[in-house]
């Protein structure tokens, strides 16, 4: 009782907020609504701080960071899903400012010292005042004999904090999921609400941002378009991360960058995330301007690791097959590779969808690429898809959403980014080595895999069936019409994993392309 309690008293909150912010009654809907909602919500507007400016994406993002820390998170995990509530109000959410007073330098050294015992006082000998704070953790400067450091700290109690706002949040999202409108159904409130727990439980251990960064900076280094700091492992636990310090600037306020660094530098932002995306499956997913830092030497370095993309190879191949399709107008390749991936529905016309995609394609088809927005072509995509019933799976997307922050990152350095363009050389690479000769081989050997591995389950397999075959000839067993497989049934599907598996190992032994 009491927990629900406390629960309403913080959804009241979170509403009163929101009704001030015109967030839940926008002014542009208040003459429809009942003469009580009205006074509501006039009221709230008039107090302190009462009333809203902006698009309704911005009034959201106002009213969130009014709310703390876990609704922020809420409007971060909203902004990726542009399907939901569209790719503008997904670019404002996209931009919440997330800036509080700092933490008590005290109570750093008191979580440090929780943290590393009596190896505290050596490890963080060095420890400065705090140069960034965040509702979630704040970050000192650490000067150590090998060089600067850059310390990363939970707020003391931030865990408790998120907990009961994540309460009070489950509980709205799942009597929405149950009583809620189809629409609001559709959305499903309830597993989204799950995801964003499930996530932020992880984000409050920042041994898992460690090791994003980790295995980020390992895969970054290999084509150099973008850096990752280095983790000290040291002195990271699960309250504290610390990674090197990078000086620099960050690229909410660029300075004097010359024109031609400019392209460049839009290039590389572009080239870095598609490179990682699509070579390797992993991506930074918060690509906004503060996470950017251009080194003296003229690195370009991504922070912050804390949301993260993974896209799996059958993903990647729909992406490329779709990109491959809009180009060449081939949209009724597109909408094959959509029901192939079982993301339309059935039921749905294979041509229809394909007219419906052809009318996204054919406007820009003939611009120039500095004409055609990103952000457009997905809001028409979404709008599309929603209309066929189409549910894209969630890394799909996040790694869209994450194109589109791109995209207005790069052109915000450089207005004449041609994106298109610029991805085009770790596109075409992709290309090359995934449907050439070497993907060839690549598939060769993971289909050897599964048929070997299915193949040493066949024993085991036979003899289940045959345990079900005896239970059910048994007496005492209720009649059961069972098929029964003959010898000649299981040597031919013996056969031909066998022939699959050694198919696979010829491709890869002797094949020489």
């Amino acid at each position: 009782m009491f927990e629900a309690l406390s629960d309403y008293m913080r959804l009241a909150r979170a509403g009163a907020v929101m009704l001030r912010n015109d967030v839940v009654i926008p002014d542009d809907y208040r003459s429809r609504l009942p003469w009580a909602a009205k006074f509501a919500g006039g009221f709230l507007r008039m107090l302190p701080g009462g009333g809203g400016k902006g698009r309704p994406g911005q009034r959201f993002a106002n009213a969130l960071e009014k709310l703390g820390p876990a609704w922020i998170k809420l409007g971060q995990f909203m902004a990726t899903r542009p399907d939901v509530i569209g790719v503008q109000a997904a670019n404002d959410l996209s931009r919440l400012k997330d800036s509080v007073p700092p933490f008590p330098k005290a109570l750093a050294i008191k979580t440090l010292r929780s943290e590393f015992g009596a190896d505290a006082d050596r490890l963080f000998a060095g420890l400065g005042d705090s140069v960034a704070a965040a509702s979630i953790a704040q970050v000192h400067r650490l000067e150590t004999p090998t060089g600067p450091r850059a310390v990363k700290i939970l707020r003391p109690g931030i865990e408790r904090t998120m907990e009961l706002e994540l309460r009070a949040m489950k509980r709205i999202a799942y009597s929405a999921q149950k009583n809620g409108p189809p629409d609001v159904k559709r959305m499903e409130p309830a597993a989204f609400i799950d995801t964003m727990a499930r996530s932020l439980t992880r984000e409050m251990d920042l041994r898992f941002e460690a090791g994003a960064a980790s295995e980020f900076g390992e895969i970054a280094a290999l084509d150099n378009y973008v850096y990752a700091p280095k983790v000290d492992w040291e002195r990271t636990s699960q309250r504290v991360l610390v990674t090197e310090w990078i000086e620099g600037r960050s690229l909410t306020d660029p300075g004097a960058i010359g024109s031609a660094d400019r392209i460049d530098l839009a290039n590389r932002i572009t080239r870095g995330f598609l490179a990682c995306a699509l070579d390797h499956g992993f991506f930074h997913a918060d690509l906004h301007e503060g996470n950017m830092i251009l080194a003296p030497d003229g690195r370009l370095v991504l922070v912050d690791f804390g949301i993260m993309g993974r896209i799996a190879m059958p993903e990647r191949i729909f992406l490329a097959e779709i990109l491959k399709g809009f180009l060449e107008r081939d949209y009724k390749r597109v909408s094959e590779v959509h029901f192939e991936a079982g993301y339309v529905p059935a039921n749905h016309s294979m041509d229809d969808f394909a007219q419906a995609l052809r009318s996204v394609g054919e406007p820009i088809f003939g611009k120039d690429a500095t004409e055609v927005s990103m952000a457009r072509v997905l809001l028409q995509l979404f709008d599309i898809t929603r209309q066929f019933g189409m549910h894209l799976r969630p890394e799909l997307i996040l790694l869209q959403k994450t194109m589109v922050q791109v995209e207005g990152v790069a052109r915000s350095i450089d207005p004449a980014h041609n994106i298109w363009q610029a991805a085009k050389p770790v596109v075409d690479r992709w290309t090359r080595r995934e449907f050439g000769p070497e993907g060839l081989k690549k598939l060769a050997v993971a289909t050897a895999r599964e048929a070997m591995a299915r193949l040493r389950k066949l024993p085991e397999t036979l003899q289940k069936l045959d345990e079900a075959l005896n239970r059910a000839a048994a007496p005492a067993a209720a009649p059961v019409v069972v098929k029964r497989t003959t010898a000649w049934g299981w040597a031919l599907t013996g056969f031909a994993i066998a022939a699959v598996s050694a198919a696979g190992l010829w491709f890869v032994l002797i094949y020489k392309p």
